[in-house]
């Protein structure tokens, strides 16, 4: 059967119109799919970690002022001593002896002033009278002067002997512990003998560590000046086992000059110390964290990207275009990441998808997974 001219050139359109249709469906992929988010406005106090060590804030070394042998030892190595406790005895014979002889010279001072005062008393007496000439009564004044000289010189040598004295028991000037002894029961000891032993104080204690000038700066460590200068700051510590020491600290010291081969400067932060879980020498983490919490601008980390011109992030529009946005990032937190500058807190990221997500591609937006 032969088909009129007219239905040949409809079934034409037809046939022409579903492969126009099957071509434009194969050149128009459906758009990317993306899952977006709202940003996050967290307040957040910026905190940073510092390596440190601790130091004591006293640390004596115990040496002997007086020669002589060593007689007694008080104490046991390790162990922790108050101050005034008796360290060493060193044999003080020869220095009771000095003690002994300066008391006598005392005496004999004392005794020669006695009849010097007589004498010159006497003078004064004869003197008008014209019994003695005037040069020997000059005579009897130097005499009296000269006494009296040598009565403080024997009570200068009695304090000195008694000081020598009480240098031959060797007590603890400060509370702390206490190391291994340098010397052994029966050594001779004398002041070119060395350390005889160190003891450290312990509560409370230093850490020391740098930081940068900038740092210093954000910090606000650069007010110095007043009691309340560093209050703004809190200061916590780290332990070798990553454990959080248990008592805060608070800022001590500040260096007042900037290193220049490192660019640092050198601070410590005075921490409580009671039980002595921690001893100088060791490795600390020192934390610093603002007080003041601020406003800040959190996205999940996820939704960051990097190439050559830097971080950035796909913010969704109105239209559902993606749009790039270069940012600038802060400290990861259990939030997300902060954004210093680059989007603002109206904004959608993009989370999800972004593998075929360009800057300015319309794309679908899906619902996040649950």
């Amino acid at each position: 059967m032969k088909l009129k001219p007219i239905y040949v050139a409809l079934l034409g359109v037809a046939v022409l119109a579903g492969c126009s249709e099957s071509e434009s469906n194969k050149s128009s992929p459906p758009l990317p799919l993306v899952e977006a988010t709202s940003v996050v406005v967290s307040q957040y106090k910026p905190s940073k970690s510092y390596v440190g060590r601790t130091e004591a804030l006293e640390d004596v070394g115990i040496t002997a002022q007086v020669s002589g042998y060593l007689l007694e030892r008080y104490f046991v190595e390790g162990e922790l001593v108050e101050k005034g406790d008796r360290l060493f005895q060193i044999d003080p014979a020869s220095y009771k002896a000095k003690v002994t002889s300066a008391e006598a010279a005392i005496s004999q001072a004392k005794a020669n002033l006695s009849v010097a005062n007589l004498e010159l008393e006497r003078g004064e007496g004869l003197l008008p009278k014209g019994s003695i000439s005037q040069s020997n009564y000059d005579g009897l004044v130097a005499n009296q002067l000269e006494a009296t000289a040598q009565l403080k010189s024997a009570q200068a040598q009695l304090t000195a002997a008694k000081v020598d004295l009480s240098r031959t028991l060797i007590t603890a000037p400060i509370s702390g512990r206490i190391s291994e002894s340098k010397v052994s029961i029966g050594d001779l000891v004398s002041s070119s003998s060395g350390v005889l032993t160190t003891l450290v104080s312990l509560d409370p204690i230093f850490t020391s560590f740098n930081l940068s000038e900038k740092e210093r700066l954000n910090f606000g460590l650069d007010r110095v000046g007043t009691e309340s200068d560093f209050s703004d700051v809190a200061v916590s510590l780290k332990l070798g086992n990553g454990d959080v020491y248990s008592h805060s600290g608070d800022i001590a010291y500040v260096s007042n000059r900037i290193d220049v081969d490192t660019g640092t400067i050198a601070l410590k932060a005075l921490f409580p110390n009671p039980e002595h879980q921690l001893l100088p020498g060791q490795y600390t983490q020192v934390v610093l964290q603002q007080n003041e919490a601020l406003e800040t601008l959190v996205i999940p980390r996820r939704a960051v990207q990097t190439d050559l011109e830097g971080d950035f992030v796909m913010v969704l529009t109105g239209d559902n275009v993606a749009e790039r946005r270069n940012v600038e990032l802060g400290q990861q937190t259990s939030k997300g990441i902060i954004i210093r500058s680059g989007i603002t807190a109206e904004d959608n990221i993009i989370t999800s998808g972004l593998q075929r997500v360009r800057n300015g591609m319309p794309v679908r937006l899906s619902e996040p997974k649950q």
